[in-house]
């Protein structure tokens, strides 16, 4: 019967009394490896919070204190902000879009509510606290008696304002998790919130530790969800603190090495029969010997341009202190190679480095690297920031009267339409880029628009630009070779 069917064991049941191998070697616990991997099996909000705020504190002191964390966190700003990223309203009436676009320029110099920065400032901000903290929260603030020229402005706030361990379950069949308070649906309805940072907690005022229920609609919570289910945000160096950390005492040890070492120039040996103490004679010269104060010879200092003379018998040789090490310098470089990809950043960006780095695989690194910071800008900081400030901004236009908005009430989604432009990425080969582009809108590949768009540009100034400049330039009776419309060779302006 064995051979006509299946044993027990081949379809895929576990026989009692015998080992089952694993198909994965990941999966097995066999071997000194395996064994001594040790996996916690925690929630994505469980493993997200424990000792979150020890991280984001270790987080701070290193972008603090460690040059190449500080520079990753900036880097990593300045590729994904750079100066800004600027809303287009699509709103189908051109006339109500440019009404939209003039309004909100003049909004953006108003928008944050301690009055440090603009729109864009504040896009900085947020970034840099969304990437050394793992997150960062917006409130909206009204304030329609501040003379504004939209009554709205934005609060920036650390995400320590929102303590993780605030749980509590609701009477009306919701919870609070992590201080956010969901519905029996599983909604966000609330952010309970300190009134005041607790890292600055003043003692004299009990009330600054005392939590708010800020309503879900109010608040901007922007983090990226690293598995189906999390709610709070992780600091992007998480994986690498304790590397940097460790990086930085070796760099420390072997600079303070070289710093000891430095410190003695030579060494002055003497014959075997010298004087032990003061008033000796000196065999080799007959006279006294001079001692410092502890009866030892007095150290010689060496300066520039200085000639020692010895005394008969006496020797000089001169220290060599050791060097970093002839591996010193590929291990560094391994270990921020490691740093560079745990923030997901070429390792070349990070350090500047481009020793034995072609234009060719430059390219490839720098495409790499924009593809990932894309995808922040458009899944993380467009969707949760910028979305969620510009719905705030159209219902205070509204509330206001700041703008003419007929049917507001049944045409709102009309006025939310924006397009969000994040700034260009600058030229690699300027004149293969852009002949390269002319090439793609000829062929149909694309269009001026996008192309300008991939810029940082809205593609109507642009043409509005254009078209002031070549009237200008007809008004005045001139004519450049940068004008692209046709035009007599003799150089005859057209009429």
């Amino acid at each position: 019967m064995s051979g006509v069917y299946p044993s027990l064991s081949q379809r895929g049941f576990v026989v009692p009394g015998r080992l089952k191998a694993a198909s994965y070697e990941a999966a097995s616990s066999a071997g000194a490896r395996a064994r001594s991997w040790k996996t916690p099996n925690s929630g994505p909000n469980a493993a997200a919070v424990q000792n979150l705020p020890l991280m984001r504190s270790r987080a701070r002191d290193a972008i603090r204190n460690d040059p190449w964390a500080k520079t990753a966190i900036a880097r990593l700003v300045s590729n994904t902000i750079g100066t800004g990223i600027q809303p287009h309203p699509q709103h189908p009436d051109k006339e109500i879009a440019k009404q939209q676009k003039q309004l909100w320029d003049d909004w953006v110099k108003e928008a944050d509510a301690d009055g440090l920065l603009d729109f864009y400032g504040q896009q900085t901000l947020a970034a840099r606290a969304f990437f050394s903290d793992g997150e960062t929260l917006l409130r909206r603030r009204f304030r329609f008696n501040d003379g504004l020229s939209v009554p709205l402005q934005v609060q920036l706030m650390e995400a320590d304002q929102l303590p993780v361990e605030k749980n509590e379950v609701r009477p009306d069949g919701g919870e609070i998790v992590n201080g956010i308070e969901f519905d029996g649906d599983d909604r966000r309805v609330a952010y309970h919130l300190y009134r005041r940072h607790p890292g600055e907690y003043n003692r004299l005022n009990a009330t600054g530790m005392a939590t708010v229920a800020v309503p879900a609609g109010d608040v901007a919570h922007v983090f990226q969800p690293l598995r189906p289910g999390q709610i709070r945000g992780v600091p992007e160096l998480a994986t690498v603190l304790l590397r940097l950390h460790s990086l930085d005492n070796f760099d420390d040890a072997v600079l303070f090495r070289q710093e000891v070492s430095n410190l003695f120039a030579g060494f002055v040996t003497k014959p075997a029969s010298v004087p032990s103490g003061p008033g000796d004679i000196d065999p080799m010269t007959g006279q006294p010997v001079l001692y410092d104060a502890d009866g030892f010879s007095p150290i010689v200092s060496l300066e520039p341009g200085s000639m020692q003379e010895l005394a008969p018998g006496e020797d000089v040789k001169f220290a060599e202190p050791p060097g970093a090490g002839a591996d010193y310098g590929p291990f560094m470089r391994q270990q921020l190679m490691a740093a560079a990809a745990s923030v997901g950043m070429p390792y070349e960006i990070l350090t500047g480095d481009l020793r034995e780095v072609s234009d060719r695989v430059l390219r490839v690194l720098l495409n790499e690297f924009r593809r990932a910071i894309e995808q922040l800008q458009w899944n993380i900081f467009i969707h949760q920031y910028c979305q969620r400030v510009w719905a705030w901004w159209v219902d205070a236009c509204a509330l206001s009267g700041a703008m003419p908005m007929p049917d507001f009430h049944r045409s709102r989604r009309l006025f939310l339409r924006v397009r969000w432009v994040p700034q260009g990425w600058p030229y690699i080969h300027p004149v293969q880029d852009v002949n390269a582009q002319k090439l793609a809108i000829r062929a149909g590949l694309t269009s001026r628009s996008a192309s300008i768009l991939k810029q940082g540009e809205d593609p109507e100034q642009v043409d509005e630009e254009n078209a002031a400049d070549n009237a200008r330039a007809d008004r005045l009776g001139l004519q450049y070779d940068t004008d692209p419309r046709d035009r007599d060779m003799a150089g005859d302006l057209p009429t």
